[in-house]
């Protein structure tokens, strides 16, 4: 110090004896903010507490010390669960810091901002203004477009996905916007159930009535609020978001909703009142399962379902969260629909491959299916003809030689399109040939570049990053093409 500030000897230095460790007043924290010294009663009533949430990096300058100072002060942990979460980095891997100008404000998520506004706000304030033009510059490269509205609840639903057990959570504005449009998949889910069901009759009537779908869609939504309340009470709740994630988008969606379409149009009332009742029910359940996550458009959905659902309450916040009942399991109903997705999804396969139109009605065979495959096809050829677009369902023989025809398999169930009237099989190869080619001058193109060192020394990470995984992606595609071709040229 004397060195340093040009001091001689016979200038006598003191060391301040006012220090104070930067962490003590943190370490009361606890007790201090509930009126301690006195006992007062907001100490007896939040004192210990249940929970901290806290990020990994401080564990020994904040939580041990607050430990150590609730032990000696008030003869009692603060806390009896930590909750330690990772810490949220740019999508380059760095940690957000104001200094770095590469942190997030939420509310620019929420509400959007232009890029103008934005590079301000980096650039602003900055301990050292020497790193202004870079910030900038990373700004403008990261988002030239600005920052789009996302809304708050895609975002609350990204950082649950998000919460895993790693230590760094990597933020990417691709996470988010594909929650964005999960919420307007809920929002559509809504709107098809409410136009199905307001100004009908919803009422449960009689169980007998409820079709094979219902009753699926039952056993898994019981299923998915067992597996949500475990997940958080475990503070999983990454696990949590994917689990409502897939049930919403996998099940209820891309599956009961189709299955409703039957039973809604075609059956009798009876049953349509049947599945009036399901859907309302199970959209009015999903709402509350997920409004801790998603609360604003839960709240919105669940103010037009709760009366038709038969749920009194001025808010789905008071309204209490779904329990599990084991008289709705149906295992029965699971391996139905688990069969009939086996049997669409072998349909939908070879439409693909061969490239006919969704739209387009097919005829199918069905052959070598053993006595389960015969019960279950005729109990539920209506679902299969809907969702598979079939003109008509035939079977043949185990030993019967099949026309010219796509395979595909479901199970032991051998399933057959003939291709007579659908597809010209010359001019199908020829378009697969001609795609493959394509592709393949691409991935030359690409090579290149990567095997040319000038490109790998002057280009940036990213994009040579970017020029690889578009090489994968290449291959990938030509390889899936030849597939098809050899596919088809075995037919």
């Amino acid at each position: 110090i004397r060195e340093a500030h040009g001091l001689g000897a016979d200038v006598p230095l003191e060391q301040d004896e006012d220090v104070l460790d930067t962490w003590f007043s943190s370490a009361l924290w606890p007790f201090s903010t509930l009126g301690w010294p006195e006992q007062t009663p907001r100490l007896k009533t939040f004192y210990p507490t249940s929970v901290l949430v806290t990020g990994f990096d401080i564990i020994f300058f904040w939580v041990a010390r607050m430990v150590m100072m609730g032990l000696k002060l008030m003869d009692e942990v603060p806390f009896r669960e930590i909750y330690i979460h990772g810490l949220v980095r740019d999508a380059d891997g760095n940690k957000m810091s104001k200094s770095k100008g590469n942190i997030l404000d939420p509310l620019d998520l929420i509400d959007g901002i232009e890029l103008e506004a934005l590079v301000s706000k980096r650039t602003t304030g900055l301990m050292q203004p020497d790193l202004a033009p870079r910030i900038e510059a990373a700004t403008r490269r990261q988002f030239a477009d600005g920052i789009p509205a996302y809304g708050t609840d895609a975002l609350r639903f990204t950082f649950c996905s998000l919460a895993t057990t790693g230590r760094d959570i990597r933020f990417d504005l691709g996470r988010i916007q594909g929650y964005r449009n999960f919420c307007n998949k809920i929002w559509n889910a809504a709107r098809y159930v409410l136009m199905n069901t307001e100004g009908h009759d919803c009422g449960a009537g009689d169980k007998a009535d409820r079709s094979l779908p219902d009753r699926w869609i039952d056993h898994r939504l019981n299923q998915l609020s067992t597996d949500v309340r475990l997940n958080v009470e475990q503070y999983r709740f990454d696990l949590a978001a994917q689990a409502i994630y897939e049930f919403t988008w996998n099940e209820f969606c891309d599956w009961y909703l189709e299955l409703t379409k039957p039973a809604l149009n075609q059956a009798t009332e009876a049953s349509s009142r049947a599945t009036r009742h399901t859907l309302v029910n199970v959209l009015e359940k999903l709402m509350r399962i997920t409004h801790p996550l998603m609360p604003f458009i839960t709240e919105t959905i669940w103010q037009r379902v709760a009366p038709l659902a038969g749920a009194a309450g001025d808010t789905i916040m008071r309204q209490p969260y779904p329990e599990p009942n084991s008289e709705r399991e149906d295992p029965q109903a699971v391996a139905a629909v688990a069969w009939l997705k086996r049997v669409v999804l072998g349909v939908r396969r070879i439409r693909g491959e061969m490239d006919i139109p969704p739209g387009k009605r097919i005829p199918l065979l069905l052959q070598q299916g053993d006595d389960d495959d015969h019960r279950r096809l005729d109990a539920h050829r209506d679902y299969v003809e809907s969702l598979a677009r079939t003109e008509s369902i035939d079977w043949l023989a185990p030993d019967e030689t099949p026309p010219e025809a796509a395979t595909s398999l479901a199970g032991d169930l051998k399933l057959l399109v003939p291709l007579a009237g659908l597809i010209d099989k010359q001019a199908e190869s020829e378009r697969l040939a001609k795609d493959i080619a394509k592709r393949r001058n691409e991935l030359d193109r690409s090579a290149g570049k990567l095997n040319n060192a000038a490109f790998l020394e002057r280009a940036p990470a990213a994009i040579v990053k970017k020029e690889e995984l578009r090489g994968q992606e290449l291959e990938a595609a030509i390889a899936k093409l030849e597939e098809q071709l050899q596919r088809l040229t075995a037919l």
